[in-house]
């Protein structure tokens, strides 16, 4: 947690927030693991403030200052993306680097099951889903200020390398799985196809904002991992996803029959997407799963050493995190074998 001195936080944001005066209440989002994130209330307006945690953080992990820039660049596009207003310094009243964004009221879904939706409408959310993402994938980053958000060269061997570094780093127990996970990504490499779009990097249901009277995504959130990258990233991260359990610390489709909830089969949603960007359908469909899996489990790993360390966002799960990385990496071993 943070320590906040309320009065020197109100006076800060006073002299960099346009239109903030008094800090009437803070109060901490309890949901998620990275960046903690609190609702400050300012006579009638809201805002959100986005930090990084305190305590010592992994190379590059955490970059709300990554988040501001794409987000100011976003905006007037297309793409649903909050208003921000301030990126602070390193030294802060409350320690760690933060930005502050606008509130956006709308419905988070933390099911991608949709129980809450009418099932004639659930169809029409995954559409809007699909529709954002496309949108995001065919902005040209030179347009909006972003030719040097991202390095060049072949992302998918980068980010392998990347996270493969960032797995070592926080790694706790022995992890066979894991291991081997890394020696198959390197092994079975795609090759680079030039392909470049700006990426989230955390695209999922729960990080939208959709309205309240329809199916619109009103705000698309946490970029804190956006990078300049290959487009199918952020597809095949999605669907990986909804592969994991419908139960316990992630709730996936796992298992579900889609068809009878309402909900498009991953085949269906990728060939949408597809057509929505005039591509063809991708080849070596596993590897990119395969790697968002790997990926996945390394940010876990990082949150699960926070948490033995003390740093973690939300404590509270950081004990079923240990189950959870093994779990993930036998599922990712056995789907890497069918390629």
């Amino acid at each position: 947690m943070h320590s906040f001195d309320r009065t020197t936080l109100e006076t800060y944001l006073a002299q960099h927030v346009k239109g903030f005066t008094t800090l009437d209440s803070i109060e901490k989002f309890s949901d998620g693991q990275s960046n903690p994130t609190y609702k400050l209330v300012s006579r009638d307006r809201a805002y959100v403030l986005r930090a990084k945690p305190p305590g010592k953080l992994l190379k590059s992990a955490h970059a709300v200052d990554r988040e501001y820039r794409v987000m100011r660049a976003l905006a007037g596009t297309d793409v649903p993306v909050p208003r921000v207003f301030h990126l602070s310094g390193e030294d802060t009243p409350i320690g760690p680097q933060f930005m502050v964004m606008e509130m956006v009221n709308g419905r988070i879904f933390w099911d991608p099951a949709l129980p809450e939706v009418p099932w004639d409408q659930r169809g029409m959310i995954y559409d809007a889903m699909n529709r954002t993402l496309a949108t995001l994938h065919e902005i040209d980053p030179t347009s909006v200020g972003l030719t040097d958000f991202g390095k060049p060269g072949n992302y998918f061997e980068r980010q392998v390398g990347r996270w493969s570094g960032q797995y070592i780093q926080a790694a706790t127990d022995p992890l066979p799985d894991a291991d081997w996970l890394m020696a198959w990504l390197a092994d079975h490499m795609v090759a680079d196809d030039g392909n470049v779009s700006i990426v989230h990097g955390d695209f999922r249901i729960d990080n939208m904002i959709f309205a309240a009277d329809d199916n619109r995504v009103l705000a698309l959130l946490d970029w804190e991992l956006s990078t300049l990258g290959h487009p199918l990233a952020d597809l095949a991260y999605q669907c990986m996803h909804w592969r994991l359990p419908h139960e316990g610390h992630f709730r996936g489709l796992g298992g579900l029959d889609r068809q009878k909830i309402g909900l498009p089969h991953e085949q269906a949603y990728v060939e949408q997407y597809c057509a929505r960007r005039s591509i063809e359908m991708p080849a070596n469909w596993t590897f990119y799963v395969v790697f968002s899996y790997f990926r996945l489990l390394a940010i876990l790993q990082g949150v699960y050493r926070r948490g033995l360390d003390g740093n973690a966002s939300n404590p509270k799960d950081t004990d079923r995190l240990r189950t959870v990385i093994a779990l993930m990496a036998k599922d990712a071993k056995e789907l890497a074998n069918t390629f």
